[in-house]
This record gives C-alpha cells, structure tokens and sequence, in this order.
C-alpha cells in the first residue's frame, strides 16, 4: 500500500517536470526556426512597403487583405477565409495647414495633422484666438464665457513619472477622444491637442475622436510636442494669439472590408478555438509598422511554426487580421458577433497590438488558478526574454470576445520607445529591429503551444 502511494505521489509531481523537458525540446525547435527561416520581418516588409498605410475603408486597406490572404495560403494554413464587415470610411484629404500669429507678430508655422473621424474646416480654413487648457477642470472653469468662439489648445503631457508608458497613454488619451465635443459644449469653433507622444519632437500624432451628438461637430487637430511646448509658451507671453488651421477631411459612407483569417484544425479538441491575432488596418500618415503590422505578421508566424515543424494542434487555431481597431473596431464586434453562433468554445485569445518591440511579459485577464496553471511554465520562457505571466490583459479587437467566457491575453512588449512612433509617419518599417519582432513571435507561438497542448482547466 504504502509503495502504491509512493508511486501515485511520485507521478504526481515527476509528470510536470518531464512534460517541461519535453516542451524545453519543442521551443527550442521553435526558436530555431523562427531565429534562422522566419518569416515575420519580410511579410512586414511587404505590408508597409508594398501595402504601405491601411486605413480602414482605403485601397490600402484592400490589398493588405488581399496580402495577408496569399500569406496565410502559403504558409499552409488548413483554411483561409475572408469574414465581411462594414467599416467607416474617414479620408485625410490635402495636407493639414496651421499658422500661429506669435507674441512678436510673426507668423509661424507648426506641425499638425487632422484627428481621426474628425470634420474638415473645408478649404477656407479656421482663424480664431487659442485658449490654452490643460485639463476638462480646466475647461469647465473657462465655460462658455472663455471659450465661445475660441480654437481649444489642450497641453496635457503624457506623464514620464510612469515608466509604464501605456498608462500615461490612457490619462493624455481623454482630450483627444473626448476634447472636441467637451470643447464644443461651451462654443468653441475647434481644438488642437498636444500629441500622445512620450518624447519631444517634430512629428504629430493621430488618433480617433469620438463626437457627442448633444453638441456640435468641430474640426480637431493634434498638434507635435515640440510645437505644443512653443504655442505654451508664447501664450504666456500674450493671451488670444489667433491661430489659422485648415483640414480638408471628410467621413464618406461606410465601405465593405474583411477580417482575415487563417486555420489550423484540431485533432482531439476542434470545437476549442484559439484565436490570436493583430489589427490589419492602420492609420494612414506612416506605414503602421508597429502599430498593428508587427502583431500581424507575429499572428501568422504561428501557422509558419506549426506546418513547418509538422506540429499538430489539440484545439483549433485561428490566426485573426483583425480590421478597423483604430477608429471604430468594427472587425474585432463582427468576429465576436460570428462566434457567438457558432456553439463552439472560445477558451483563450491572445492579441499583439504593443509594437514590435522586445518582448517582456504577457498580460491575462483573469488570475487565480488558471493563471497559476500557466505560470508553471514560466521557467521556459524566461530564456527567450518573457519573465512575468501578468493579470490583467487582452486588447480593443479581442475585448468582444469575453463575455462568451474567453481568457484574454496580450503581448506586452518594452513600452519605452513605442509612442515615439504610434500614429505617427515614422511609424514605418525602418524602426522595427528584426530580432525584437521575431522575438515577440517566438513567444506567442510557445504560449499558444503550451495552452493548445494543456488547456486551461486547474
């Protein structure tokens, strides 16, 4: 009796550190491929050089679905498909123009681009005093008195103190989505927003506003740090300086588009679905190298991996080009929308929207046991650059995906040097440093592996 309970005990705790050997052996066939015959950095080449920006609703856009089609094809995915939605469709139109009348009279010119979704001033263009705000307090203590008639400066620096970057994001990111309608409650005519950008320089950064329809619909221009510290300053030189800005964008009817996504079946578990995936489209001023190219390609290297290495996976894996996360997420809604009716299990998602930057960690959106499970191993990770399994995780395009009861997972690459480029023109593919992006693929190839072979269940 007491031998038998040796041996049950035994099994118990020898079984994982066997299987982990076993898993050592499989990434590091993984890494060997990934690091010697990846695929990841040409694929991104062709989006952002031959494809180039792939704003939803734009020939762009079109040809990357097209692109990413072909790749997933050639890599031998078990089924390729095309999912249908309606997008919006926002065009830039000509070149943004501003002008500011500084303290000494002179005219200076500053960089500027349209906000994403935002209304065009038409060809004449805006002239009126600028307020600056940096804060809706701020705004609120101005009212109706201070800024009727008035283009609404908000100078509202993301925070350095954070060292985690997507944080000081997310606090400077209300003034651009909420600023132009909050603005508008009190009369203003329209509204520059310092860039979300973490450094000081020369290139301004787009991004989505969102309207309320309560107030009026003004024009919206994000504005380059380095010029947004220079109007700052020049306003406490001399209040009501006149700024004269012109946008020539416009929001044209919703236009048809696809996800796009890639298949490999499961041999014991196929109505368990994977699905990791990127966003396609990307705003239209830079390549969108980073910001979503990179976790595209990272999403399709997995199909690479396993048909390279003849890996056949336990559950279904769907490899996901999400469309139109960056102004209105559209896609993500649709595929979540399909799943709901498809009476299969949607156990785990796994997202890379942070850049191609060095891997570090992967945020999930549960704890607990399940991820207490995945923490096991942990240990086999760390030597390819990914330390912390992290509650609290996903992303915007798999975020519909929870209440089917979805774990939800995202890359968290190093965040230093992202918003340098996100929404910006060079975000292209000069700055995506090869290594780095194979890197962040290799790990999102070991933890779909690892959850394909072990599931979730405590």
């Amino acid at each position: 009796m007491r031998f038998c309970l040796f041996v049950f005990f035994a099994a118990c705790f020898l079984a994982p550190a066997v299987s982990r050997g076993n898993d050592s052996l499989q990434f590091r066939r993984m890494a060997h491929l990934v690091l010697t015959q990846g695929k990841a950095y040409d694929n991104l080449r062709v989006l952002c050089k031959e494809v180039g920006h792939r704003l939803s609703g734009s020939p762009g856009a079109a040809k990357a679905v097209q692109e990413t089609f072909r790749m997933m094809k050639e890599m031998g995915a078990d089924t390729v498909y095309l999912q249908e939605c309606l997008v919006p469709h926002w065009v830039r139109g000509a070149k943004e123009e501003a002008i500011l009348t500084a303290a000494d009279g002179k005219p200076v010119t500053l960089n500027v681009c349209a906000l994403g979704n935002s209304v065009g001033t038409g060809r004449t263009g805006l002239r009126a005093p600028v307020v600056e705000v940096r804060s809706f307090n701020e705004l609120d203590a101005l009212g109706e008195k201070g800024v009727r008639g008035k283009i609404v400066f908000y100078n509202f620096p993301m925070n350095p103190t954070h060292i985690e970057t997507f944080r000081a994001y997310g606090e400077a990111g209300q003034f651009r989505s909420r600023g132009p309608s909050q603005a508008a409650r009190y009369g203003a005519v329209g509204v520059m927003v310092r860039s979300l950008a973490s450094n000081i320089d020369d290139y301004p950064h787009t991004g989505a506003t969102t309207y309320n329809d309560s107030f009026p619909r003004i024009p919206a221009i994000a504005v380059s740090t380095r010029h947004a510290e220079w109007v700052s300053a020049e306003l406490k030189k001399m209040q009501g300086l006149q700024l004269y800005f012109r946008t020539e964008c416009e929001m044209l009817p919703d236009a048809v588009s696809h996800n796009v996504i890639g298949e490999i079946r499961g041999t014991e578990f196929q109505d368990e679905i994977i699905t990791v995936g990127g966003h396609l489209d990307s705003w239209d001023l830079g390549e969108g190298a980073h910001d979503d190219g990179a976790g595209c390609v990272q999403s399709m290297e997995i199909i690479h991996i396993y048909k390279k290495l003849g890996i056949r996976p336990k559950r279904t894996i769907r490899v996901v080009m999400f469309m139109n996360e960056e102004n209105g997420l559209r896609g993500g809604r649709k595929y979540a929308e399909v799943a709901a009716k498809e009476n299969k299990q949607f156990i785990f998602a796994l997202e890379s929207d942070a850049g191609g930057f060095t891997p570090r960690a992967f945020g999930f959106s549960a704890g607990g046991p399940v991820l207490e499970r995945l923490r096991q191993w942990l240990p086999l990770f760390k030597p390819y650059g990914v330390y912390e399994f992290q509650e609290g995780g996903g992303g915007a395009d798999i975020g519909p995906l929870r209440p089917l009861g979805t774990l939800l997972c995202g890359l968290r690459p190093d965040s230093q040097r992202y918003f340098d480029h996100h929404h910006a023109a060079n975000d292209t593919f000069e700055w995506v440093n090869k290594r780095e992006l194979e890197l962040g693929a290799l790990n999102m190839a070991f933890l779909v592996y690892v959850v394909d072979q072990y599931g979730l269940q405590p």
